[in-house]
Protein backbone atom coordinates (compact mmCIF):
# COMPACT_ATOMS: atom_id res chain seq x y z
CA UNK A 1 0.00 0.00 0.00
CA UNK A 2 1.36 3.41 -0.99
CA UNK A 3 1.97 5.90 1.81
CA UNK A 4 1.04 9.59 1.64
CA UNK A 5 2.44 12.13 4.11
CA UNK A 6 0.51 15.40 4.51
CA UNK A 7 1.99 18.74 5.58
CA UNK A 8 -0.16 21.66 6.75
CA UNK A 9 0.36 25.38 6.23
CA UNK A 10 1.10 28.42 8.40
CA UNK A 11 -0.73 28.89 11.74
CA UNK A 12 -2.15 25.37 11.46
CA UNK A 13 -1.68 21.88 12.89
CA UNK A 14 -1.93 18.50 11.23
CA UNK A 15 -5.61 18.13 12.09
CA UNK A 16 -6.55 20.45 9.21
CA UNK A 17 -5.25 17.83 6.77
CA UNK A 18 -7.42 15.05 8.20
CA UNK A 19 -10.48 15.61 5.97
CA UNK A 20 -8.31 15.19 2.88
CA UNK A 21 -6.44 12.28 4.45
CA UNK A 22 -9.77 10.48 4.92
CA UNK A 23 -10.46 10.77 1.18
CA UNK A 24 -7.04 9.35 0.41
CA UNK A 25 -7.56 6.42 2.76
CA UNK A 26 -10.84 5.63 1.03
CA UNK A 27 -8.88 5.62 -2.24
CA UNK A 28 -6.53 2.97 -0.86
CA UNK A 29 -3.60 4.99 0.50
CA UNK A 30 -2.05 4.75 3.94
CA UNK A 31 -1.83 8.28 5.35
CA UNK A 32 0.27 10.19 7.87
CA UNK A 33 -0.20 13.85 8.86
CA UNK A 34 2.93 15.62 10.08
CA UNK A 35 2.61 18.55 12.48
CA UNK A 36 5.36 21.15 12.79
CA UNK A 37 5.81 24.53 14.55
CA UNK A 38 5.21 26.80 11.57
CA UNK A 39 6.00 30.07 13.37
CA UNK A 40 8.58 29.04 15.95
CA UNK A 41 11.02 27.60 13.41
CA UNK A 42 12.15 28.48 9.90
CA UNK A 43 11.13 26.34 6.91
CA UNK A 44 14.62 24.87 6.83
CA UNK A 45 14.50 23.94 10.50
CA UNK A 46 11.09 22.35 10.00
CA UNK A 47 12.44 20.45 7.01
CA UNK A 48 15.07 18.93 9.29
CA UNK A 49 12.37 17.91 11.77
CA UNK A 50 10.40 16.47 8.88
CA UNK A 51 13.40 14.44 7.76
CA UNK A 52 13.52 12.69 11.12
CA UNK A 53 9.84 11.87 10.79
CA UNK A 54 10.16 10.52 7.24
CA UNK A 55 13.11 8.35 8.25
CA UNK A 56 10.90 6.69 10.86
CA UNK A 57 8.48 5.46 8.18
CA UNK A 58 9.10 1.95 6.89
CA UNK A 59 7.27 2.33 3.56
CA UNK A 60 9.02 1.45 0.29
CA UNK A 61 7.20 4.25 -1.57
CA UNK A 62 6.24 7.63 -0.08
CA UNK A 63 4.16 10.37 -1.67
CA UNK A 64 3.82 13.88 -0.25
CA UNK A 65 0.89 16.33 -0.25
CA UNK A 66 1.60 19.79 1.14
CA UNK A 67 -0.63 22.81 1.64
CA UNK A 68 0.64 26.38 1.46
CA UNK A 69 3.77 26.81 3.64
CA UNK A 70 4.08 23.03 3.78
CA UNK A 71 5.19 23.13 0.15
CA UNK A 72 8.03 25.49 1.05
CA UNK A 73 9.08 23.12 3.83
CA UNK A 74 9.19 20.37 1.20
CA UNK A 75 11.36 22.55 -1.08
CA UNK A 76 13.87 22.78 1.76
CA UNK A 77 13.53 19.09 2.57
CA UNK A 78 14.42 17.90 -0.92
CA UNK A 79 17.17 20.52 -1.13
CA UNK A 80 18.80 19.16 2.03
CA UNK A 81 18.10 15.45 1.87
CA UNK A 82 18.22 12.71 -0.74
CA UNK A 83 15.01 10.76 -0.28
CA UNK A 84 15.75 7.68 -2.38
CA UNK A 85 12.37 6.01 -1.97
CA UNK A 86 10.10 6.61 -4.99
CA UNK A 87 6.93 8.67 -4.94
CA UNK A 88 5.31 11.85 -6.23
CA UNK A 89 4.54 15.26 -4.73
CA UNK A 90 1.43 17.44 -4.89
CA UNK A 91 1.41 20.98 -3.51
CA UNK A 92 -1.80 22.88 -2.79
CA UNK A 93 -1.62 26.66 -3.10
CA UNK A 94 2.03 26.77 -2.06
CA UNK A 95 3.70 30.16 -2.79
CA UNK A 96 6.98 28.62 -3.89
CA UNK A 97 7.66 31.79 -5.84
CA UNK A 98 7.32 33.89 -2.67
CA UNK A 99 4.20 35.52 -1.22
CA UNK A 100 3.21 39.10 -2.08
CA UNK A 101 0.75 39.11 0.82
CA UNK A 102 3.50 38.08 3.24
CA UNK A 103 5.69 40.88 1.91
CA UNK A 104 2.89 43.36 2.65
CA UNK A 105 2.39 41.97 6.17
CA UNK A 106 6.14 42.08 6.85
CA UNK A 107 6.11 45.83 6.18
CA UNK A 108 3.50 46.49 8.86
CA UNK A 109 5.08 47.23 12.28
CA UNK A 110 3.52 45.25 15.09
CA UNK A 111 1.81 42.85 12.73
CA UNK A 112 4.71 41.21 10.94
CA UNK A 113 5.39 39.09 14.03
CA UNK A 114 2.48 36.88 12.92
CA UNK A 115 4.79 35.49 10.22
CA UNK A 116 7.36 34.25 12.73
CA UNK A 117 10.15 32.14 11.27
CA UNK A 118 8.41 31.74 7.92
CA UNK A 119 10.13 34.84 6.53
CA UNK A 120 13.58 33.23 6.38
CA UNK A 121 13.97 31.60 2.97
CA UNK A 122 10.24 31.17 2.98
CA UNK A 123 7.23 33.37 2.38
CA UNK A 124 9.35 36.41 1.47
CA UNK A 125 11.23 34.49 -1.23
CA UNK A 126 14.76 33.11 -1.59
CA UNK A 127 13.35 29.57 -1.51
CA UNK A 128 15.65 26.73 -2.60
CA UNK A 129 15.12 25.41 -6.10
CA UNK A 130 13.34 22.09 -6.59
CA UNK A 131 16.21 19.63 -6.21
CA UNK A 132 14.36 16.35 -6.63
CA UNK A 133 13.74 14.12 -9.65
CA UNK A 134 10.28 13.36 -8.30
CA UNK A 135 7.30 14.47 -10.35
CA UNK A 136 5.82 17.61 -8.82
CA UNK A 137 2.24 18.78 -9.33
CA UNK A 138 0.67 22.03 -8.17
CA UNK A 139 -3.00 22.81 -7.62
CA UNK A 140 -3.71 26.54 -7.41
CA UNK A 141 -7.00 28.23 -6.54
CA UNK A 142 -8.64 31.27 -8.09
CA UNK A 143 -11.51 31.84 -5.65
CA UNK A 144 -10.40 35.03 -3.91
CA UNK A 145 -11.76 34.51 -0.41
CA UNK A 146 -9.49 34.80 2.63
CA UNK A 147 -7.20 36.92 4.77
CA UNK A 148 -5.49 38.38 1.73
CA UNK A 149 -8.57 40.46 0.96
CA UNK A 150 -7.93 42.43 4.17
CA UNK A 151 -4.70 43.69 2.62
CA UNK A 152 -6.35 44.85 -0.57
CA UNK A 153 -7.47 42.88 -3.59
CA UNK A 154 -4.80 41.67 -5.96
CA UNK A 155 -5.23 42.31 -9.66
CA UNK A 156 -3.84 38.85 -10.29
CA UNK A 157 -5.84 35.65 -10.02
CA UNK A 158 -5.56 34.37 -6.46
CA UNK A 159 -7.12 32.07 -3.87
CA UNK A 160 -7.47 34.74 -1.20
CA UNK A 161 -3.96 34.25 0.13
CA UNK A 162 -1.68 33.20 -2.75
CA UNK A 163 -1.70 34.34 -6.37
CA UNK A 164 -1.71 31.75 -9.12
CA UNK A 165 1.58 33.19 -10.42
CA UNK A 166 3.25 32.54 -7.06
CA UNK A 167 2.54 28.81 -7.39
CA UNK A 168 4.50 28.43 -10.61
CA UNK A 169 8.10 27.33 -11.09
CA UNK A 170 9.69 25.84 -14.23
CA UNK A 171 10.34 22.50 -12.52
CA UNK A 172 6.63 21.66 -12.13
CA UNK A 173 5.50 18.50 -13.91
CA UNK A 174 1.90 19.73 -14.06
CA UNK A 175 -0.09 22.74 -12.86
CA UNK A 176 -3.84 23.29 -12.70
CA UNK A 177 -6.09 26.07 -11.44
CA UNK A 178 -9.36 25.20 -9.70
CA UNK A 179 -12.26 27.28 -8.41
CA UNK A 180 -11.36 26.98 -4.73
CA UNK A 181 -10.06 29.27 -2.01
CA UNK A 182 -6.82 28.82 -0.12
CA UNK A 183 -8.36 27.05 2.85
CA UNK A 184 -11.35 25.69 0.93
CA UNK A 185 -9.15 23.44 -1.18
CA UNK A 186 -8.51 21.30 1.90
CA UNK A 187 -12.19 20.38 2.08
CA UNK A 188 -12.74 19.94 -1.65
CA UNK A 189 -13.45 16.46 -2.96
CA UNK A 190 -12.53 17.61 -6.47
CA UNK A 191 -9.12 18.81 -5.28
CA UNK A 192 -8.51 15.52 -3.50
CA UNK A 193 -9.49 13.59 -6.63
CA UNK A 194 -7.06 15.60 -8.75
CA UNK A 195 -4.26 15.06 -6.21
CA UNK A 196 -4.96 11.32 -6.04
CA UNK A 197 -4.89 11.09 -9.83
CA UNK A 198 -1.52 12.85 -9.95
CA UNK A 199 0.01 10.56 -7.33
CA UNK A 200 -1.12 7.55 -9.31
CA UNK A 201 -0.34 8.77 -12.82
CA UNK A 202 2.01 11.77 -12.75
CA UNK A 203 -0.49 14.22 -14.26
CA UNK A 204 -3.81 15.85 -13.40
CA UNK A 205 -7.16 15.05 -14.99
CA UNK A 206 -7.71 18.68 -15.88
CA UNK A 207 -5.81 20.30 -18.70
CA UNK A 208 -2.59 21.98 -17.47
CA UNK A 209 -2.94 25.71 -16.92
Amino acid sequence: MDVVVFLHGIWMKSIVMQPMAVRFRKAGFQTHCFSYPSLQKTPEQNARLFSQYVQSLTADKIHFVAHSLGGIVLMHYFHLFDEIRPGRVVMLGSPIGGSSYAIKINKLPGIRRVLGGTVEQGLLGDIPVWASKRQLGMIAGNKSVGVGSLLGRSREANDGAVTVAETRIPELTDHIVMSVSHSGMLMSGDVASQAIHFLRNGYFLLKPS
